[in-house]
């Protein structure tokens, strides 16, 4: 029987280093080909989708006036079996997907002789057959593919999506290569081929991990899965203690949800707390910031409140009210924005009733500074 001693000079050895080397290589390359798979399979389903939408409106000319419905229709049949994921909005980008990103001769192509083109009976296929025709097609995620689908110009859409095989760009590098209009820069540039070798370099905040792609909020809905998120350890905690430290104020505040999922255009956000006020009869969005308070903060908490004022809100309840965390070193700031109300009358009655700012500033502060020294203890 080995000794402690010698164990221990077993697992520093070399060969052992060079074994663990080889265990982590293995797991971060199957991690990462199964964040592909997952993305490839979604990707075709998607495409599969908007075929099915587009051969159902074109099956007799009466059908095409009617795609609108279609796809109110569809999306709330399948809303109501798979839940999120097929709204209106993401079923029509499915069929523009469809007719942006044609594939010959596959499974649309030709059932019937004489040269019709009709959709292929059930039995033609198997379903695992039906993928993987468009999955080997489709090499980018879902999300790049969303991303590219929101630009007008075609050129400039095949352009970035050639780019980004080219160069195996990740979905972030994607966005801010077309937000810094690199299409445009290249076209007017003298030396193009410098341009497109400068392009190639990545950036640090480009990468993704295999974790982040799976919890790429497209690939949550498509499996699913709950949209579980938590910022770093004491951000996390701050929010829960939030939670509970508003909960005991007078029980006028019940708690709705946290890290609650938002979609606006093609970009995904998260709100960290979600309350509905009882005596107020309104939303109450909470954002938690960690630095200082910045306009870009009310701007995006403005945004906020419009998409809970649109979506959220029920008509019998009055607009809803936004509070902004900022938690930075030696100080804690809380606002509430109420600048989107209609009128005076109401900001003072909203005032009146919630928490004072300072109160809840100083409650995050103090939990804050508690959280950093046990953290510091271990």
């Amino acid at each position: 029987m080995k000794s402690a001693k010698t164990r221990t000079l077993v697992l520093r050895s070399r060969d052992y280093g060079t074994m663990l080397n080889r265990v982590v290589s293995l797991i971060e390359e199957a991690r990462c080909a199964s964040a592909r798979t997952v993305n490839a399979l979604m990707t075709a389903t998607y495409w599969l989708i908007g075929r099915h939408i587009v051969e159902f409106e074109q099956h007799g000319k009466a059908r095409a006036e009617y795609g609108a419905q279609l796809i109110k229709q569809l999306a709330a049949d399948l809303s109501d079996r798979y839940g999120r994921g097929f709204s209106k909005r993401n079923l029509a980008q499915m069929r523009l997907f469809y007719l942006g990103w044609p594939i010959l001769q596959t499974l649309s192509a030709k059932c019937a002789t004489g040269g019709r083109s009709l959709i292929c009976p059930p039995k033609a296929q198997t379903l695992s057959a039906e993928l993987i025709e468009p999955a080997s097609r489709f090499p980018l995620p879902w999300s790049a593919y969303v991303r590219l689908l929101s630009l007008q110009n075609e050129q400039a859409r095949k352009f970035y999506e050639a780019e980004a095989l080219r160069g195996g760009w990740s979905v972030r590098q994607l966005n801010r290569q077309i937000n810094s209009l690199f299409y445009e820069r290249t076209a007017l540039s003298r030396n193009k081929a410098k341009m497109l070798a400068k392009s190639g370099a990545a950036k640090a905040e480009d990468a993704i991990t295999p974790e982040e792609e799976i919890k790429d909020p497209y690939v949550l809905e498509f499996l699913g899965l709950k949209d579980e998120y938590s910022e770093s350890d004491i951000e996390h905690a701050l929010i829960l203690h939030l939670e509970r430290f508003l909960l005991e104020l007078g029980g006028d505040f019940a708690f709705i949800g946290r890290q609650r999922r938002l979609r606006i255009g093609d970009e995904w956000y998260r709100i960290d707390l979600l309350f509905f006020h009882r005596k107020l009869r309104c939303l109450v969005v909470i954002d938690l910031k960690r630095g200082k308070f910045t306009h870009a903060d009310a701007g995006q908490m403005h945004m906020y409140l419009n998409y809970a004022r649109e979506h959220w809100t029920h008509d019998s309840e009055n607009p809803p009210v936004g509070l902004i965390l900022c938690s930075q070193k030696d100080e804690a700031i809380a606002r509430y924005a109420l600048d989107g109300l209609p009128n005076k009358i109401l900001a003072t009655e909203y005032r009146t009733v919630l928490p004072d700012e300072q109160l809840i500033a100083d409650e995050i502060e103090k939990t804050r500074q508690q959280l950093e020294a046990r953290r510091k203890s271990r």
